[in-house]
């Protein structure tokens, strides 16, 4: 049977990093496995970033203000929801989820609601005064959204359960479906060459790789911190920080690091893409990200498609399948922990770290392929929407 259902975001900009980017592998995989899927977006054509998609995208920007309304968005739903046997929205917390939601409830087209680690109760702490602001329009609008949605998705038990602890009046009926990467295509060596040719002060070393926004939630302080507690036990180690610098924090974690004597071993490369990302992922002996909320962690997923192993945090929601494959390291989202975390690395035997490299590809083949996700959210579309499906193939 074949179904066509329609994805809801606000914005496919990379640089806003995991819904934009889980949007992106979605739909290209499932144009791959012959679904019929399309997306909306709140942009204009311009946006270079949509050119890289493989399934007709919808353009229904510019919004205004920062809760990004747009006014297109509910008179296309209106006009376009009878092609669908779903429509998934992407995000929360932005106009696109309330839209949907007016325009669908009560409708024969059910939606569905993808969180992308957006009710993590860790934000409520961080950020206790962005939380405030949530709060005086989650009973009309969020809660409502999750409530009324015929399924919400995550992508682990454990977002699943955290997400309960964010809001009172929670109430959603919970699907866990799987969420992946796509194995990398091309020649590795090629493109670990591509990457160091970018940045030939690298070669010879022993690169250990942040790859993410540049934010307060990833814990890059912490890793700069622990990278100087250890950097002297091997000088060829360096570390990489890759990604683009959203909040105005890089010029901070520079200073940081200049003042605890690692400077000139750490390098800046600011947001990588193609063949440059995927040869910083194989050039890389260990990928780190000692984040303080990570819902499932894409680049996590992409670094052991490469075969290289994760050095995480424990809130990364994914961190029980990568220790229970030997496919890296797990700790606390401290300093102590990080430090750990590289200390313990550090003393592996290069036959220890091979055999961890070995064991992350297996780790992604087993449990991240985006193949996998897919099918998943297809198979839940038509457990809830086989009439609707075979109406709108």
């Amino acid at each position: 049977m074949t179904i066509r259902y329609l994805h809801v975001i606000h914005s496919l900009d990379p640089r806003g990093g995991g819904p934009a980017e889980g949007v992106k592998q979605l739909t290209a995989v499932a144009v791959g496995l012959r679904h019929q899927v399309e997306v909306a977006v709140l942009e204009k054509p311009e946006q270079r970033w949509v050119d890289e998609f493989q399934c007709p995208v919808h353009y229904l920007g510019p919004t205004l203000l920062k809760y990004g309304y747009a006014p297109r968005l509910a008179s296309w739903l209106r006009a376009n929801m009878h092609r669908f046997a779903a429509v998934i929205v992407n995000g929360l917390w932005q106009y696109h989820g309330l839209c949907t939601w007016r325009v669908l409830r009560g409708s024969p087209v059910p939606y569905y609601v993808y969180t992308h680690g957006m009710l993590d109760p860790w934000f409520k702490h961080r950020y206790p005064l962005k939380h405030l602001k949530k709060l005086l329009y989650w009973p009309w609008a969020e809660y409502r959204v999750l409530r009324d949605a015929r399924a919400v998705l995550f992508t682990c038990e454990q977002e699943r359960l955290a997400a309960r602890l964010s809001f009172g009046m929670y109430r959603a009926n919970e699907r866990v479906v799987s969420f992946g990467v796509p194995e990398p295509q091309g020649d590795p060596e090629a493109q670990r060459e591509a990457f160091l040719r970018r940045f030939p002060h690298l070669a010879g070393k022993r690169l250990l790789l942040f790859l993410g926004r540049i934010h307060p939630k990833k814990g890059c302080d912490l890793l700069i911190e622990a990278f100087a507690a250890v950097a002297a036990r091997d000088p060829h180690l360096h570390l990489v920080v890759a990604g683009p610098d959203q909040v105005g924090l890089q010029d901070q974690l520079m200073s940081l690091s200049r003042r605890l004597g690692v400077g000139d071993a750490v390098t800046w490369t600011g947001m990588i893409s193609g063949d440059t990302k995927l040869g910083a992922l194989r050039a890389a002996e260990a990928f780190v990200l000692p984040s303080h909320q990570e819902n499932f962690g894409m680049a996590v997923a992409e670094a052991l498609a490469c075969g290289t192993p994760a050095l995480i945090s424990n809130k990364v929601n994914i961190w029980r399948e990568i220790i229970a494959d030997q496919a890296g390291l797990a700790a606390e989202d401290t300093l102590q922990g990080t430090v750990a975390l590289l200390r313990d690395w550090i003393a592996l035997s290069a036959s220890q770290r091979c055999a961890m490299a070995v064991n992350a590809y297996a780790c992604f083949d087993k449990h991240f392929r985006v193949e996998a996700a897919a099918e998943s959210i297809r198979a839940t579309i038509e457990r809830h929407a086989a009439p609707r499906a075979e109406a709108a193939a």
